[in-house]
């Protein structure tokens, strides 16, 4: 069975609810149960790349939607009694990188040894080949940078209110290097800007910073005739902040009647340019614009 590696980059705020919230944050984002890392799910990824090929594919790709992404039993491209779930199976999309406010460089691409050990879990199921290895872990008021790093001033780190040790360290280039060919792989000046603002921290400081570094707006509805904000109409929703970066596995289940020949191809034709997508809510206002990439297989 060939995995391939698909990545999520977004380009605005993006918000995949988790329903009503229970703390001051009325509508959360998606989370993790055990880690309470953002999370984007693997059917939203599906669902939407399947409108896309609906709309914009080529006849091939509008041709085999029904086996790829499958169908219901309704809807103008079902057939009566042919319900079927889709052959292209996707994992959750899990955080990679969050981009958090730094003091030095403007913004820096955080990550940490646990992301980075279930990242490589992927890459090797998709069969990449010399995936770099965390050798030593950044102690809670350390942070590991990149050779040439934009974010270091006087061996010192600062993200939102917290300072860290800069440590400068091989593995953070190897890693940084890795992702950047990953995301930005065609061009050079993006790859170099994430190189110089990748920094891996401890496990501990990237769970607080993935609690209190995503982005949170304040929503009102004004009533018409008083021109004020209207009764109970204040609420706050909670977004992934533009530039985050997740991933997760996409491959082809068995076809019945037909060979693994078919299953290679489907993924060849649905899961290899990049392709531009909106996911979530709020998409009248620009919101959860992403770009979905693939890599391995």
């Amino acid at each position: 069975m060939t995995e391939k590696m698909y990545w999520v980059y977004t380009m605005t705020p993006l918000h995949v609810g988790a329903g009503k919230g229970v703390g001051f944050i009325d509508i959360p984002i998606m989370r993790e149960k055990v880690t309470k890392w953002p999370v984007v799910p693997g059917s939203a990824v599906k669902g939407v790349m399947r409108d896309h090929f609906r709309f914009y594919g080529d006849k091939n790709q509008k041709n085999n939607i029904a086996i790829a992404f499958g169908q219901g039993q309704s809807g103008e491209d079902a057939r009566a009694g042919d319900a079927r779930a889709g052959s292209l199976v996707f994992t959750d999309a899990r955080i990679v990188c969050l981009p958090v406010r730094s003091l030095y460089g403007t913004f820096a691409y955080v990550t940490s040894p646990m992301v980075l050990e279930r990242l490589k879990k992927d890459l090797k199921a998709s069969g990449a080949i010399n995936i770099p290895s965390l050798d030593t872990s950044p102690a809670n008021e350390e942070a590991f940078h990149t050779t040439g790093s934009a974010i270091v001033s006087e061996k010192r780190i600062f993200f939102e209110d917290l300072d860290f040790r800069a440590s400068q360290s091989d593995s953070a280039d190897s890693w940084a290097g890795l992702l950047a060919q990953s995301i930005f792989g065609e061009d050079p000046e993006w790859c170099d800007l994430f190189k110089k603002r990748f920094a891996i921290l401890s496990d501990d400081c990237f769970n607080f910073l993935s609690m209190t570094g995503t982005e949170v707006a304040a929503h009102i509805k004004i009533d018409d005739n008083k021109k004020i904000v209207a009764k109970g109409a204040l609420w706050y929703e909670e977004s992934l902040p533009i530039e985050t970066i997740l991933a997760g596995l996409v491959w082809c289940d068995r076809i019945p009647g037909r060979d693994n020949s078919v299953r290679d191809s489907l993924l060849r034709c649905y899961c290899c340019n990049t392709l531009n997508l909106q996911i979530g809510g709020k998409a009248t206002v620009g919101k959860g614009r992403i770009q979905c990439l693939f890599s391995g297989g």
